[in-house]
């Protein structure tokens, strides 16, 4: 088995803990709105497919909830001299590096439960649309002084300063 995907001398900042109600919550209430009207329809059809089928979605949902807090662990950031590091993933681990002056956007997002726990969604844009980066479960002030120095060390860096 290969190790996992590490960058030596990182010392990850990590996302808040109260990111685990936001996502948890959220998978809930999509799984009620996808397996409700599955009940409804495997009981209207009444056949066995139709409910093994609804019991595998909500094993899936299931263990998607379970997994959950240690998915948020996993999430990371790190400012460098010269580049944003951000990780993620357990299964499939994602490690971005996105130097400053490629940065194009710089944007904050509050759904209604996340600004309710003061937590915040900073989205990064570059010219690459694959490097485009979002660090969810910020607190909120975090995630605004995290902002103004991106910006203003994108801005330095595109000024060749």
């Amino acid at each position: 088995m290969t190790e996992p995907l590490e960058i030596t001398g990182i010392d990850w900042r990590r996302v808040s803990p109260k990111y685990v109600v936001v996502d948890v919550i959220g998978y809930i209430i999509f799984a009620l709105m996808v397996l409700v009207p599955g009940f409804f329809i495997a009981w209207w059809i009444s056949q066995p497919w139709a409910w093994a089928a609804l019991v595998a979605l909500g094993i899936i949902f299931l263990l998607t909830i379970v997994l959950t807090p240690r998915r948020v662990r996993s999430i990371g950031y790190q400012l460098r001299e010269d580049d944003l590091l951000f990780r993620r993933g357990i299964m499939y681990q994602r490690i971005v590096a996105v130097p400053f002056g490629r940065m194009q956007l710089v944007d904050i997002n509050r759904g209604p439960l996340a600004r309710a726990l003061g937590l915040s969604e900073l989205k990064f844009v570059t010219a690459a649309a694959a490097s485009g980066v979002v660090i969810p479960g910020l607190p909120a002030q975090d995630a605004e002084e995290l902002r103004d120095t991106l910006v203003a060390l994108a801005e330095s860096r595109r000024a060749g300063l």
